[in-house]
């Protein structure tokens, strides 16, 4: 037998969600403002000459420029690489906290978050200092015999990969530690009084049920480096250009801000797909998952 509804249940719950909906369309309203203006702004300018004339040929000459395509390549490349070692190294550091007792992971969180503490400003010239030729850890290296001369760790892709990763670690680590510590441990408990070894029980219990953290923290990496520029502006010392650079000497070299907005919407494109790829994937899997239980 179904169960009906109160209909005066359902108006109170229709009210309250219109009053909490009142209460939030000022910030909406404001934050739709401030999103969306500059968006159109962008997209004006992109159709507009030196001259203020408007034309197509800015987009015929920054699409058909093999420069930004590189430069698209270089942005993905980046984010990817980001996006993987983040995964590898966040997934196992999430499962210790969140199997961790409560006092010892919330001072392991603390030392995690502390980058975030401090201006990326800041923190992308300490790795340089760490990082450069005569820095401590090529210094380390030659003066413990590892190495006969310094490495090339910055100015190239790696050393813009190590200050990216250590950005954006954090950001990753805090939707899958808080999908992990919500998971019950009574599943967890079953499985390993069934036979299940630790690989399975990690397997087939943690990692599904912290899908949804996994596919937050993952979106939130790529999405994010996608734009990034003070990393690579300081530690590619100008050999490693994603697009945000290249928009950024688009406008300080040669003032050209077609061609600049032209660049940003190609970058809010790129972002759009790959956000509308995330979500679509998680949606699959939330689905197949679901079908399955």
């Amino acid at each position: 037998m179904t169960a009906t509804a109160d209909p005066a249940l359902a108006a109170d719950a229709l009210r309250e969600r219109r009053f909490f909906l009142s209460l939030s369309l000022p910030a909406l309203f404001i934050v739709g403002l401030a999103a969306i203006l500059p968006i159109l702004w962008i997209i004006r300018q992109s159709f507009l000459t030196t001259g203020g004339e408007y034309t197509f040929g800015n987009y015929e000459k920054v699409l058909s420029s093999g420069l930004t395509w590189s430069a698209l390549v270089t942005t993905l490349e980046l984010s990817l690489a980001t996006l993987a070692i983040c995964i590898f190294l966040g997934t196992p550091l999430a499962l210790a906290l969140a199997s961790a007792r409560p006092r010892v992971a919330n001072l392991l969180m603390a030392f995690v978050m502390l980058p975030l503490w401090t201006s990326i400003l800041v923190r992308t010239y300490g790795w340089l200092v760490l990082l450069r030729r005569d820095g401590l850890i090529n210094a380390a290296l030659t003066g413990s015999g590892l190495t006969a001369e310094p490495l090339p760790l910055v100015y190239n892709f790696t050393g813009t990969l190590i200050g990216m990763v250590h950005y954006m670690l954090p950001l990753f680590l805090l939707p899958v530690y808080a999908a992990m510590r919500d998971i019950d441990a009574n599943l967890i408990r079953a499985s390993s009084s069934m036979g299940a070894s630790l690989g399975q029980v990690i397997r087939t219990v943690i990692l599904p049920l912290s899908a949804g953290g996994i596919f937050s923290g993952s979106t939130i990496v790529f999405i994010y480096t996608i734009g990034f520029f003070i990393t690579p502006a300081v530690l590619g010392g100008g050999k490693v250009n994603p697009l945000s650079t290249r928009i950024e000497r688009t406008l300080s070299t040669f003032q050209d801000w077609g061609s600049a907005s032209v660049l940003g919407i190609l970058l809010l494109v790129v972002m759009a797909m790959i956000g509308g790829m995330f979500l679509a994937a998680r949606r699959l899997l939330t689905r197949n998952g679901a079908a399955h239980a």
